[in-house]
């Protein structure tokens, strides 16, 4: 009679493997993209939930702290303007931003564990999400060319051109 564990080890190991399980051994450049996904998202989620704390708080006097905690010139021309542009910003905006930074870091983190777990949907979800920002940034670039800006259109022009060459390779590959 044979034992139930010996079938089981029999079976297809892709079957074996439960879907949540990450691979035995990364793809270095998939794992890479994954932890900056995943970073990215855990950023973008606390500065959402710092943003939903501040909506009933007094902005301007959150500003003066920190300004003063930095030990910066709290007379200085850039003070004022800040403290300008913080105090013309109302609870509903605030609301809002932190509603989209929610909704982007969920799509953030979301990339980060399928390309983490190696899976296909990933690759492409990353490849259409990421492109789709590359328009936006080419635009912020024709306001004002700066490192900053270059830096993150370059990493997100990386990251399309190696996950496409990802997918087509795994695309010969099936064929």
């Amino acid at each position: 009679m044979q034992d139930l564990s010996e079938s089981t080890q029999m079976a297809d190991p892709d079957q074996q493997q439960s879907p949540l399980r990450p691979p035995a051994h990364h793809h270095f450049g998939l794992a890479l993209i994954a932890i900056f996904k995943l970073v990215k998202g855990c950023l973008l989620l606390a500065a959402a939930i710092g943003l939903l704390r501040m909506v009933h708080t007094d902005l301007s006097m959150t500003v003066e702290h920190w300004i003063t905690t930095c030990r910066m010139d709290p007379d200085g021309r850039c003070f004022h303007w800040l403290l300008e542009k913080v105090a013309a910003i109302s609870p509903q905006q605030l609301r809002a931003v932190s509603a989209g930074s929610f909704f982007y870091s969920a799509l953030l983190l979301t990339e980060g564990i399928g390309l983490w777990l190696e899976r296909r949907w990933a690759e492409y979800l990353t490849v259409i999400a990421t492109s789709s920002f590359i328009p936006l940034e080419l635009y912020e670039l024709t306001r004002g060319v700066n490192p900053p800006r270059l830096v993150i259109l370059a990493i997100n022009l990386a990251i399309v051109w190696y996950l496409v060459r990802i997918l087509r390779r795994q695309r010969k590959h099936k064929v």
